[in-house]
Order: C-alpha cells, then sequence, then structure tokens
C-alpha cells in the first residue's frame, strides 16, 4: 500500500516526508483494519515532521484525524465494529486504564498514554489500524473530508473550550484561525458566545467573520472588549503575554497547542493578578470525543477544508507551514480517484 513516513525531521524544505511502498498492516486480536478515506492534516503532524517533538517511532507514518471504513476486526475487539462500517480515529490510542490518571477520568495525562501517528502508524497511507476501545462513531450528514478535523481540531478546540469556563454570554479571543479555531468559535457562538477572532492571516480573518465572529483583527493590538476567556491556537509563545493582557478580571486563558515558542517574561500585575489564569491543554480523553462528536451532531458545524489526494501530502503539509491552507487541510483516498494499488502490496482478507 501508498504510506507517508517521517524520515529524516527536519524544515519542510528538507523534505522530511518521503513516500513509501509497505504492507497492509494487520489488526491485532483488539484492533481493527480500516481502509483509510479522509485524514486530517494536523499541526502536530508538522511538529512532528520538522521535529519540534521528539521521535517515538522510527519513521511513523503520521497522521491521527482519520476517518476509515472497517475492513476486519480482531477477535476480542470492542465496541460491536462491523465491516463496513464508518468510523473515526484520534490522538488519543492507548491508556493504562489503571493509573490514579486512569481511574479519576484524566486518561489524557496517563504516563503510559500512546498516540496515532507518533507512537504508532497512522493515516497518511491506504490502510490503518486502531485499538476498537478508542475508536469513535461518527455523526451523521459529514462528508469524511468534513468529518476528519472534527477527530483532532475539533475535539481539541472543545476541550480547550471548556478548560476556559467561559461563562454563559460571556466573551471569547481566539489567537490564530485554523483547524481547531474555526470549529471551536463555531461551537462558542452556537452557545451564545461573542466571539472577537485574532489572527495575522487576512483570509482567515475573512473567514471567522464569515462564520459570525464579532470581530476579526491582526493579534498586536487588544480586542474591542475584555475578554472573559481566550483560546490560543497559535504556537507562538509570543502571544501569551497579548492574550493574558486582553483578559477581564478573573479571565483564564487556555493554550491548546502540543507546541509553543518560547514564553516572554509576564508581569504580575499586567497579566496575572485579578485572578486571571493561564491553563495548557493535553490530549483528550475519550469522553471528550464522544462529547463533542455528540454536539457537532446537534450543531451541524460548518467545517471549512482544504482537499489534497493522498499522493500529495507532502505538498499538504508544505501548505500548512507556509500558512496556505483555509480551514483544515484533509488528505482523501479515494479507491476510484486515480490511487493506484502498489505493485507487491500485501492483499487485505477477513
Amino acid at each position: 500500500m501508498r504510506a507517508w513516513r517521517v524520515s529524516h525531521p527536519g524544515p519542510m524544505t528538507s523534505r522530511p516526508l518521503t513516500e513509501h511502498e509497505i504492507p497492509v498492516p494487520r489488526a491485532g486480536p483488539d484492533e481493527l483494519l480500516l481502509r483509510v478515506r479522509a485524514c486530517g492534516v494536523c499541526r502536530t503532524d508538522l511538529h512532528l515532521a520538522e521535529g519540534d517533538l521528539p521521535e517515538h517511532r522510527r519513521a511513523v507514518v503520521p497522521g491521527h484525524e482519520v476517518v476509515g471504513e472497517v475492513v476486519t476486526a480482531g477477535e476480542a475487539a470492542a465496541g460491536g465494529f462491523v465491516p463496513g462500517e464508518r468510523v473515526g480515529v484520534a490522538w488519543l490510542r492507548g491508556t493504562c486504564g489503571h493509573c490514579d490518571y486512569c481511574l479519576r477520568g484524566a486518561e489524557n495525562l496517563c504516563p503510559e498514554s500512546v498516540y496515532t501517528g507518533w507512537d504508532a502508524d497512522g493515516g497518511y497511507a491506504e490502510y490503518t489500524t486502531v485499538p476498537a476501545g478508542y475508536a469513535h462513531r461518527l455523526p451523521p450528514g459529514y462528508s469524511d473530508a468534513e468529518l476528519a478535523p472534527l477527530l483532532c481540531a475539533g475535539i481539541i478546540g472543545y476541550r480547550a473550550l471548556r478548560r476556559t469556563e467561559l461563562p454563559e454570554g460571556g466573551r471569547l479571543g481566539v489567537y490564530g484561525f485554523g483547524a481547531s479555531a474555526h470549529l471551536a468559535a463555531q461551537l462558542a457562538l452556537a452557545e451564545g458566545a461573542t466571539v472577537h477572532v485574532l489572527t495575522r492571516s487576512p483570509r482567515a480573518r475573512e473567514l471567522a467573520l464569515r462564520l459570525g465572529a464579532a470581530s476579526a483583527s491582526p493579534p498586536g493590538g487588544p480586542p474591542p472588549e475584555p475578554l472573559d476567556a481566550a483560546l490560543l491556537f497559535a504556537p507562538s509563545g509570543a502571544l501569551v503575554p497579548v492574550a493574558l493582557a486582553a483578559l477581564d478580571r478573573g479571565g483564564t486563558l487556555a493554550v491548546a497547542g502540543i507546541h509553543l515558542s518560547g514564553i516572554p517574561p509576564l508581569d504580575y500585575q499586567r497579566h496575572l493578578f485579578q485572578e486571571r489564569r493561564l491553563l495548557s491543554v493535553t490530549a483528550n480523553t475519550r469522553a471528550d470525543a464522544r462529547e463533542f462528536l455528540r454536539l457537532a451532531g446537534e450543531h451541524r458545524l460548518r467545517v471549512t477544508t482544504t482537499p489534497y489526494a493522498l499522493a500529495r501530502a507532502d505538498r499538504a503539509l508544505a501548505d500548512l507551514a507556509e500558512g496556505g491552507v483555509e480551514g483544515a487541510a484533509v488528505l482523501e483516498n479515494r479507491p476510484n480517484g486515480g490511487q493506484r494499488r502498489p505493485p507487491g502490496s500485501a492483499s487485505v482478507k477477513g
């Protein structure tokens, strides 16, 4: 089968992502084998490719926003999944299930947690596997390409939004406006918030206004009014003091990315006094995913995507690095859409 691997992490100009012909994986006893229908291109994939995150698996196949079709299920696979069923694969792939964090519902903090496209091969391929206990049923009414970004961008944005404890009818600032931000902003709007978007990209500002943001401006200046909460999606630590200074008394800033550049010194009186809070967001729980996907089914989010064929995965990641993607980049793997069967690849049998 066709798959892309992070062969040598480094800047995208060094072509760290390379295409390979590899065997179709086999599902373990508790796993599902999926034919990948679509896979979102996440900024975390970019951090892995460029070496911002440490290597967990040599030459890993990235991709953790996977919409797949069940091909086979292992004999011990839970959940009652059947061949032909459409399911989702997210970032969190496994936890120990018995540590203090898992037992108190914080499995995203499990010290033994493992992740799709980092510890195990992900969705930049024609087939992938997932433990059945970490596969997600998907809401109807969305295309494969629309569903893919929900499985990380959507889930992480949802967790970040909930971490801020935004009050009903509150004022939310969103710094950066890519895949995750444009979904979290819509959910906040659906729940009655006023949303102010601060981002460098003129195209992203236009998208924010089309989706219902009250304002959209560059991130250098303050928003039109003090904020009850703010979400930082841009991987720029320089924006942390900017966003904290924009908070009203008791406001919360949640940093949603897995990687952030250095944070400048903070001034206690200006940035933290009057009970302002700075929080990080780490991965997601399966409960987060279930709740967000339920809400996505209720609210019918407008998912803005930029499609790429699987054969152009390297271009998609390079465009993301260059800020050339509107909304979410998504790799599409259509069986009759020009994707060739690799010579000598393993066949898939039940």
